[in-house]
């Protein structure tokens, strides 16, 4: 059975063969750009392991996986636009570098080929499965989106919308992504059922593991300082968690510093932690992933394929549930 590292190699392969050099320039210079920029490829190999728990060649796979990756990564240039992010990656946002304009109209044309790979399918009795699911995945990775902007004015927000919007607008695609690789191969309804729920489920896992290493992660290796999402007032799994379990001295410390513009961000940071300390967030917050991390493996092994063929899987999801980066 072929490595993840095999998959992200022939991916890497395929994404050089399929590079944007074209005209004009402008619109296409700042698509390679974000596709350069890397990351771990994470959704395009989920495509390419899904198809590999049924057939031995994954070539027929790697259209639907770059559909994937360049779908990801157009949403990633439209969030850092209504984020006015100026950095991804190490790296300057298109819209940083290029301009808005650049980004608006170089996003759309991503999507816009996003579709196009998708349809280079084959056999090409599964684009139109193909093009339901993509469709499906779109709208709720949008309609996250839109929650997650929400969120940021709404006072009442529980934990019960955020794992809502986390699902669609992190879990979906994650879940989509084993999906579509499934449909190209071919796989049974209940197979690919089961993978979609996987995948949902690792994904919400994925998502608390970040809010987590916000807060909690060593900055060596998380690449920041930690308390980004404390002093930009997210309202995080943790956040949202301390506020079910506060009482009404720690709520009002908890709306004291997360409430207007708090200048003194050390205070602010050690005030915060000190209520999770108290109400033993940290815990909570690794129950829960432990708990969605094991119903999605649970999904897993009712995939009726041999045991074996799934260890590419099992290997990706213990990688992006016990990261500490």
């Amino acid at each position: 059975m072929k490595t993840i590292a095999a998959f992200q190699a022939s991916f890497a392969a395929y994404l050089k063969e399929n590079r944007f050099d074209k005209e004009p320039v402008n619109l296409y210079e700042p698509v390679n750009y974000i596709m350069d920029l890397g990351g771990k490829r994470i959704r395009p190999v989920l495509v390419l392991l899904a198809h590999s728990l049924f057939k031995d060649d994954h070539a027929p796979a790697l259209p639907a996986a770059l559909a994937v990756e360049i779908f990801h990564n157009f949403s990633l240039v439209h969030d850092d636009i209504m984020d006015e992010a100026p950095v991804r990656r190490g790296k300057a946002t298109i819209h940083q570098k290029f301009g808005l304009p650049a980004g608006i109209l170089s996003g759309d044309v991503m999507l816009i080929y996003a579709y196009q790979f998708l349809a280079r399918s084959k056999p090409e009795t599964v684009i139109p499965d193909l093009m339901k699911v993509f469709n499906e995945i779109a709208i709720e990775v949008c309609e996250g989106q839109q929650m997650d902007m929400d969120f940021e004015q709404d006072r009442d927000c529980n934990l019960s919308l955020y794992l809502q919007m986390i699902e669609g607008k992190t879990a979906a695609l994650i879940g989509g992504s084993l999906e579509l690789g499934a449909i190209v191969a071919d796989a049974p309804e209940s197979d690919l059922f089961h993978l979609r729920s996987f995948g949902r489920k690792l994904g919400v896992a994925f998502q608390l593991q970040d809010d987590f290493l916000d807060t909690y992660g060593d900055p060596e290796k998380f690449g920041k300082k930690p308390g980004g999402d404390i002093l930009r007032n997210k309202k995080t799994f943790l956040v949202l968690k301390a506020r079910e379990l506060a009482n009404a001295k720690q709520l009002a410390v908890l709306d004291h510093w997360m409430n207007g513009t708090i200048h003194d961000e050390s205070a602010k940071i050690k005030a915060i932690m000190e209520v999770f300390e108290e109400l033993q967030i940290r815990e909570k917050t690794r129950e829960a992933m432990i708990r969605f991390h094991t119903e999605s493996m649970e999904h897993l092994g009712s995939i009726a394929v041999d045991s074996d063929r799934k260890n590419g899987l099992v290997e990706l999801s213990e990688l992006l549930f016990d990261r500490d980066f």
